[in-house]
């Protein structure tokens, strides 16, 4: 096995951010280009230290023509490798890019609990960290989506989704690839541009290469790192000052069948601004079938500081939540 810097990085940063134990269950997702297989590589020369037990887990979307081509790509790459392989097929076309996100983590926590993997491993980097960066800002976002793609976060109870390619860019894995003479399967679909995540690739980040940072991928995707940590101590933060505004025990899980609920108004105002709208977020989460708004976490926020006997207009399913005294109460 050649031993490359990239092999060493990766090494280290599993060791340090505890992101795998050693004589695991590994499932790692492949899709058969360049930063999946990079993947697959390191990991599979990484197995001997570790003691991994690793699977290859292929999820079929059906919105190409040669998709089932590409399956019987990395079919064939898995007994190349002696890996075990998981095929799973979309029984209709999956044709958009939220769509399909939400169907292949089932596909793969399916397949994963079905075998008994612990983990999830996927090929994201530090380029997909600042194009979803970009892509959140632009839709308009707070911290939580800035730092989106975590290096680790639960998917249930059981399996945990990692990725630890998020310090190495598309063009790092493109040359290990080259390197080691991978035979990487191209999707179309990467150059179809009208996918906003294409336009960003293509074109928004080369420009903002050329003319801003040679190293914006890496610049944008540290943003994200050094926001998920400030996110994890606000929520924290947020949940603690929650628990103190309620004030009478209740737990989380039963807020949405003890209503009339109530938050105190007096603790709420001694927390600086981020922290209330955070609070209310986290009550809101609870309460509504759907994720808050903005305009939603503002009009209850606004609550904390108005007149007696103010109250909000509906949120959906019918909940209003009424200043009474030193009392927000939700009915």
């Amino acid at each position: 096995m050649v031993w490359t810097a990239l092999h060493a990085k990766i090494h280290r940063t599993i060791r340090s951010r505890h992101l795998f134990e050693r004589n695991q269950r590994l499932l790692i997702a492949v899709s058969g280009g360049q930063d999946s297989l990079c993947l697959m590589k390191l990991l599979l020369d990484l197995k001997s230290k570790w003691g991994w037990h690793l699977g290859i887990a292929h999820c079929d979307h059906r919105w190409r023509s040669d998709s089932e081509a590409n399956a019987n790509h990395v079919e064939n790459l898995a007994k190349t490798w002696g890996i075990s392989f998981y095929l799973e097929t979309a029984n209709k076309p999956v044709n958009s890019e939220a769509t399909a996100r939400d169907w292949r983590y089932q596909a793969l926590s399916a397949i994963a609990q079905v075998n008994n993997y612990q983990y999830i491993v996927t090929g994201h980097t530090a380029s997909d960290r600042a194009e979803t960066l970009i892509y959140n800002l632009i839709r308009g976002t707070g911290a939580d989506g800035l730092q989106a793609l975590t290096w680790r976060r639960p998917l249930t109870t059981e399996i945990m989704l990692v990725r630890p390619l998020l310090e190495i860019t598309r063009i790092q894995t493109e040359q290990f690839c080259q390197e080691f003479k991978l035979p990487i399967w191209e999707d179309s679909t990467n150059q179809d541009l009208q996918y906003a995540r294409n336009r960003i690739r293509q074109e928004l980040i080369p420009y903002l290469r050329d003319n801003f940072n040679p190293k914006v991928e890496s610049a944008l995707a540290q943003t994200a790192e050094l926001l998920q940590a400030e996110v994890e101590y606000l929520e924290k933060a947020a949940q603690e000052l929650r628990d103190r505004a309620l004030g009478m025990g209740y737990e989380e899980d039963s807020l949405t069948s003890i209503l009339p609920l109530r938050l105190n108004r007096q603790v709420l105002q001694k927390a600086p601004l981020a922290l209330q709208r955070r609070v209310m977020r986290q009550v809101l989460q609870q309460i509504l079938t759907d994720a808050p708004s903005f305009e939603h976490i503002e009009k209850l926020t606004a609550l904390i500081i108005a007149p007696n006997r103010s109250q909000t207009d509906p949120f959906p399913g019918g909940v209003i939540a009424q200043v009474e005294g030193d009392w927000i109460s939700f009915k």
